[in-house]
Parts: C-alpha cells; structure tokens; sequence
C-alpha cells in the first residue's frame, strides 16, 4: 500500500487554494490581469423589481376612458391626474400625448423620456404561463424558461456562454452587485457576485490578520500577502493560485470611489454607482444584474401626496438612482453602449384591496433605456382597464408581449447575439419590436444555431459551479492557516 505524504509547504498552499476558490469564486481562476482592452463593446444592466411593482400607478393613464375606469377600481389609490401631485404626462417627440404619465415621484425617468432615450414597453410578461407566485415568477424570468424550473442555467448565463466577439481572458464579463448570485447568473463560471468593492477580499480570519496596515510592526505580513509567496511555483495548483491572487489585486486596484456630489445615497445608487464604475475600467463586463426589493404592496401602498406615502417613496429611490446612473455615464460618454431594463416579475391587480394596497396581478409596464434606445415612445398592445375586456382575464392587466421579445430584441441588436433559441429555450415566433436604433431588424433563422463557445474540445475548461463554502468551514481553513504558519514560519 502506498503512502501519501504532504509537507507543511503543500498543506499551507492547499488551504489557501481552497479558501480563495470559496470567497473568489472559481472564475477567477482564469482571469487574465493584463486584459484591458478597448471598452468598445455594448452592456446590459439588468434591474429586476422584486415584489412585484404596481405597474399602473408607475404608468398611469390620465387621460379617456381609461382614466374613468382607474380611478373607479381605485377610489384610494389612484394618481391625480391634475394638480401638485399629479401624473407627468408622457409626450411623444411629435409633442402629442400618449395617453399616460408618470408617478410624481419619477421626475428623472420623465427627464429620461425627453431625452428620447427612455421607453416603455407596456402589458409586458410572461405571456405563456400565469402564476401570482414570486417564487416560482422570478425562477421563471431569471432562467428565461417560463413554466419550467430546471434548466440549470440562467439566462445571462446563457447570453454570455453564446456571445461572439469574446476572447477569453475578460476578467468580470458578468457582475451582480449583491451579497449572493441571482438565478439569472445559476451556473456561471466567469459571474462575480460583488456587493462591495471595498468587500472584495479573502477576509474571513481576524481582521488584524488579513493584511499589512498602517502602524502593523516592520516585516509583518498578513494571510493575503503570505498567501501570494506561497503560489510561487509552477504546479496547477500554484498556477491557479497565482491567477485567483492577480485577479483579486485586479479588482482591488480599480479606482473605485466614493460616491460623487449629488448622487443618492440609497443602498440601491451605491450598487449602481459600482456598475458605472466597472463600466469604466475595461475589465470586459458585458452585464450587470442588480434587485431593488420591497415592492409587494398588499397594504398601506399609499399614493402619492404630502406626508409618508411608501410606494411614492420606492419610486424616488428607484428614479433618482437611475437618473443619476444615466447621467453620470451620459456625461462620460458611454451612455451610447449601455442599455439597462427595468423589470418585474408580474404586477398588481386593477382593482385596489380592501387594506389599502393591490394584490398580485399580471401584465405590466417593463422600461428600456439607453443611448441607443428609440425612446420617448410606448411599445406593445395596451387593451385598456374596461371591466368587461378585463373580465377575461380575471381583472388583471394581461400581457400582451412576451418579456423574451424585448431581450431578444436586445440581444441581437445590441449584443450581436443570435442564439435565441438557445438563450430562450423554447421561445418561437420572434418580431422586432423596433427598439433600438439599428437597420437589422431581420429576425434570427430558426432550426440552426451555431456551435457554442466551448463546444470544441480545445476550448472547454471544466470547472466547479459551487462558488461558496460554509462560513463555518472557511473559518475553520483560514485559523488552521493561521496556526500552521505561526508554527512553522
């Protein structure tokens, strides 16, 4: 029987190895630091709603009748649609009305509007399955897979494992800014989750002895910088450790800064203030998934007036950060190759509760903006709040344009990727909606779809999808790390 040896040298570099792929996540492990490529290509920030956001008092009508029949299913409720608070109205470029304005609160989505850059895809969703369901809602949005749970990947995950035009060493082509990886990412290998950039590190031993800091005694090293001389050789262990090691000093040297004069303070701005950021520093982002939650209002949803009104108060954190996105990259210049949709899983019913809120409902306004956007125009079929066409649908709002349409549109025109069928499994009978500023509006050919990226032997690198270990266990690795090099040092 053979004996397996480990000398305290391969343990120390075992531990850090592991403990760096559960806090880094295994794409790093193939990050390149030196890709720093022209940002010439296009980025999707998606922001999904959570909630399921009252769509109708976003968009309200305010005009017709229309506006009759809002306000009967909504004595409580409804938006004015004259005086201090009421709805802005929404003007096509042409200066005539649409019909619909826009909550009080969302002053910067209005301003976005006239610029002609923001548009509103109305009666949008899931338009082959019906659930009132949050759980089983988003599932179905984040996998691209109405009706079905078990793709196993997400369908960002899919857009990037198809785009063309990669060159493999992008070291943050996917980024969620939160404290976990949202389903839309499920099986990314290359996706970081980042709620901050400052917490971007390998951090779970004592703080002290995380790294070198102003005041520590001459020659200390911290687990981070003892760590990097440990990955010195030329074994695949080593090789990948020097990678995860480059690509975390990568990220860590990003100029993040705080955030500028003028800009909100909600958690919400700051995540957003991360993507502009990271837009800017060439690291190959291609999208950007960020959630804004608190949006089921079963009760006390509140209007919009003087005092303390909920919803109103959601709308201005969800306007004032995305003005502020849209403006501070309108002013650097990348605007034109950004395009952010604004979604949620379903909205709320027409009718107003008996606690002074909405429940779950079913079509609902989706926003797309960006400098390439053919905004300051309302897309979709909208078939009006009478009771009797409403009926048929159980008194919701129905969908009357499949979401898939919107991305698809979004994936070819902007992202250059075709792939429909295999982003969206299942999903047929694609039509432009006209979008995006672009002269290829020919839909993809159906029945044949290219080789993926990866499908070649030469190109496929088969890597851990599970990205984090217990806090526990990390714990545990990094105070073993910690005896081990006191000991031995």
């Amino acid at each position: 029987m053979s004996r397996l040896a480990l000398n305290r040298r391969e343990f120390l570099k075992g531990c850090g190895a592991t403990v760096a792929g559960g806090v880094a996540g295994p794409a790093l492990f193939f990050s390149d630091p030196a890709f720093a490529a022209a940002n010439t290509y296009d980025t999707v920030v998606h922001v999904f709603l959570r909630g399921g956001i009252d769509g109708l008092n976003l968009v309200p009508p305010i005009a017709g009748n229309d506006r009759t029949f809002y306000e009967q299913a909504r004595p409580d409720l409804a938006i004015a649609a004259t005086g201090t608070y009421a709805a802005l109205p929404l003007t096509l470029a042409d200066g005539s009305a649409t019909g619909f304005g826009l909550h009080p609160s969302a002053t910067g989505l209005r301003d976005i509007w006239a610029d002609g850059k923001l548009a509103i895809v109305q009666s949008c969703g899931m338009l082959t399955t019906v659930t009132r369901s949050h759980f089983d809602a988003q599932l179905y949005l984040d996998l691209g897979t109405p009706g079905q749970h078990g793709s196993g990947t997400g369908w960002i995950t899919r857009a990037w494992n198809t785009q063309p035009g990669t060159i493999g060493n992008e070291i943050m082509p996917a980024l969620a800014v939160n404290s976990r990886t949202p389903a839309n990412l499920l099986g990314a290998t290359q996706a970081l989750s980042m709620g901050n950039p400052q917490d971007f590190a390998l951090n779970a031993t004592a703080w002290a002895w995380q790294k070198r800091r102003d005041g520590d005694p001459a020659g200390y090293k911290g687990v981070s910088e003892t760590l990097a001389s440990l990955w010195a050789g030329s074994t695949a262990l080593e090789a990948s450790g020097q990678r995860a090691d480059r690509s975390l000093r990568v990220i860590a040297a990003q100029p993040y800064a705080a955030l500028p004069a003028g800009w909100p303070t909600t958690e919400f701005a700051r995540q957003l203030w991360t993507v502009a950021q990271s837009i800017r520093f060439n690291l190959g982002m291609r999208y950007a998934a960020i959630d804004l939650g608190g949006w089921d209002t079963h009760e006390s949803q509140g209007t919009a007036g003087s005092g303390y009104h909920y919803y109103q108060n959601k709308i201005a954190e969800l306007s004032q950060a995305l003005t502020a996105f849209y403006a501070n990259l309108k002013t650097g210049g990348e605007i034109g190759r950004v395009t952010v949709i604004v979604q949620s899983e379903f909205g709320r019913r027409v009718r107003q509760n008996g606690s002074g809120g909405t429940d779950h409902g079913y079509g609902n306004p989706l926003l797309v903006f960006g400098g390439a956007v053919n905004g300051r125009r309302m897309y979709g079929q909208w078939k009006g709040l009478d009771p009797e066409v409403l009926s048929s649908y159980f008194g919701d709002i129905p969908v009357t344009t499949d979401y898939r349409r919107v991305l698809s549109e979004l994936l070819i025109q902007r992202m250059g990727n075709s792939q429909i069928s295999t982003v969206f499994p299942g999903y047929t009978g694609y039509v432009p909606l006209g979008l995006f500023a672009s002269s290829n509006l020919t839909p993809p050919p159906t029945g044949t779809q290219p080789a993926l990226p990866g499908d070649s032997p030469t190109r496929h690198i088969e890597v851990p999808t599970k990205r984090f270990i217990s806090t526990k266990r990390r714990t545990f690795y990094w105070h073993v790390l910690r005896w081990l090099e006191l000991m031995f040092k």
